[in-house]
């Protein structure tokens, strides 16, 4: 679709993929929401969206989408500009390599990675009904091979070994089963749900809670990885191509539909994570 003069919001825009796709979107003349926890990286972005785009309409809203209030107010910060809204992307992660809890006092990967695509899209889901067509677009990951399945038991690893990996895999295999339902239920509203995977990205993501290492190992790996704007093709793609617009419920890599692990097609397990969901947000 046409992003010019189209509204979009997205979350973790201030480096890597967020960051490389929001330029993209503003370069096709969309208006931009951008949702960042850091007011010194939010302005920066701007700053540079704007250096490269001067007519671009951007919104800086701040807060932590570990916090289920702030992304409350996030929400009704953007609603209340009575604006439409076109495209919604949940981008914004996180990998720990050790066990984290969020503001709220939950797991703070499965709390970003997963709860907060949830809440943020089921408060803007209204608005994104009205202003269809519309589209939701989620960062997922190959990474939900790590795992067979998901830990029901243990959704927040307590009392099971916290392994970065099966841990960031867990909250991605969340993902594509959150989209799954998300798009069954809204077929025949105007908004298509996708998913997708941006490959192995050289980005800010990793090793967050530890940043020598996270370096170190960044430049040793750097050679084998995607740079972040090779990262964020299949999300811009699956964001504006007129090719996938009456697709919906998918999971892309390399700007192509691609089959997931068979739990990663687990209906009743996407409805019961639904179910959990809500409970975690207080929904139900």
């Amino acid at each position: 679709m046409s992003m010019l003069n189209k509204v979009c919001l997205i979350t973790g825009a201030t480096s890597g993929i967020g960051r490389e796709t929001a330029l993209a979107l503003a370069e096709q003349g969309a208006e931009l929401f951008i949702v960042c926890r850091n007011a010194q990286k939010g302005e920066a972005v701007l700053a540079e969206i704007i250096s490269q785009n001067p007519d671009c309409k951007i919104t800086l809203l701040l807060g932590d989408l570990g916090c289920q209030a702030d992304i409350h107010r996030i929400a009704q910060q953007f609603l209340e500009t009575g604006k439409p809204l076109h495209l919604l992307m949940n981008n914004a992660g996180v990998v720990n390599t050790h066990r984290k809890l969020s503001r709220d006092g939950i797991e703070e990967t499965f709390a970003v990675n997963h709860l907060a695509y949830f809440l943020m899209t089921e408060l803007l889901r209204e608005r994104l009904v009205e202003s269809a067509p519309a589209r939701i677009v989620s960062v997922a990951s190959e990474a939900h091979s790590f795992v067979k399945g998901l830990q029901f038991d243990d959704l927040e690893y307590e009392s099971t070994p916290y392994k970065t990996f099966k841990v960031y895999g867990h909250s991605k295999l969340c993902n594509i089963l959150w989209t799954r339902r998300l798009a069954k239920q809204l077929q025949g509203t105007g908004v298509t749900v996708n998913c997708v995977h941006p490959g192995a990205v050289s980005t800010g993501l990793g090793h967050q809670d530890h940043a020598v290492i996270g370096k170190i190992v960044g430049l040793l790996l750097k050679p084998f990885f995607r740079s972040a704007a090779q990262g964020a093709k299949t999300s811009i793609y699956v964001a504006t191509s007129p090719n996938v617009e009456n697709i919906t419920g998918e999971y892309f890599s390399d700007s192509k539909i691609k089959r997931v692990k068979p739990w990663a097609k687990d209906d009743e397990a996407a409805e019961r994570l639904w179910k959990i969901s809500e409970e975690y947000l207080k929904l139900a």
